[in-house]
């Protein structure tokens, strides 16, 4: 097996990992979200309704930049918001979409997640945005998910779900973890009243506090020696 085939079905498997890791951790039904990776001059996704604990390495899918796919199997019917995103966020290295239950129900009241906690500022900004509605697998929805994510690294889906990415998959699925929290904590919150929003200036110390929020000093520091 060459290099390239072997980076591929390492990078598959992680899919797959992720995939059942989603499940088992209560943001996501079945196959209903999907989880890609990019890859060479494409990306790694998830294929259309199979089951993630049937899955193996050489079910997934790899799609290229212009949307063209010649696997034996079809991508997942979302494929256009992962090869969006990876065509306008060069950051993202992986990109999630789940049907976890709170955000989705936020989602189907189009609301935002505001900066009731600070934990908020993980998605990239003082807010989670939800979208607007577009069928799902359109270009629509799509285009209506990137204004969402202008300076964020993940939105509520009108009527639909969430989508988050980040440079890695593993970083991708606890963002997704962290989302679907937030809104549950948000849901809970409003049951009592009208929670307090944060102010901007109140996010953007915390966003100044995330730069260097779990990072550890290098091997060569002095601080790092046991």
């Amino acid at each position: 097996m060459s290099g390239t085939e072997a980076s591929r079905e390492h990078l598959s498997q992680q899919i797959i990992d992720s995939c059942l890791a989603m499940n088992a951790q209560g943001i996501n039904q079945g196959s209903a979200g999907n989880i890609s990776a990019r890859y060479r001059h494409g990306f790694l996704i998830t294929p259309s309704g199979m089951a993630y604990d049937c899955l193996k390495p050489e079910h997934i899918v790899f799609v290229d930049l212009q949307g063209n796919c010649d696997d034996a199997l079809n991508p997942s019917s979302e494929w256009r918001m992962h090869c969006d995103i990876y065509v306008n966020r060069a950051e993202a290295g992986a990109v999630l979409h789940a049907h976890p239950t709170f955000a989705t129900a936020l989602s189907c009241l189009r609301q935002d997640i505001p900066a009731f906690h600070y934990m908020v500022a993980v998605a990239g900004g003082n807010s989670i945005r939800c979208a607007d509605y577009a069928l799902f697998g359109t270009q629509a929805l799509s285009d209506y998910m990137l204004e969402a994510l202008h300076e964020r690294r993940a939105c509520l889906l009108g009527t639909h779900g969430m989508i988050c990415f980040h440079d890695h998959i593993d970083k991708a699925l606890w963002l997704g973890v962290e989302v679907e929290t937030l809104a549950k904590q948000y849901w809970y919150a409003r049951q009592a009243g009208d929670p307090v929003i944060l102010s901007k200036a109140q996010m953007d110390e915390v966003q100044q506090q995330f730069k260097g929020y779990g990072k550890q000093p290098t091997k060569d520091s002095e601080n790092n020696e046991c």
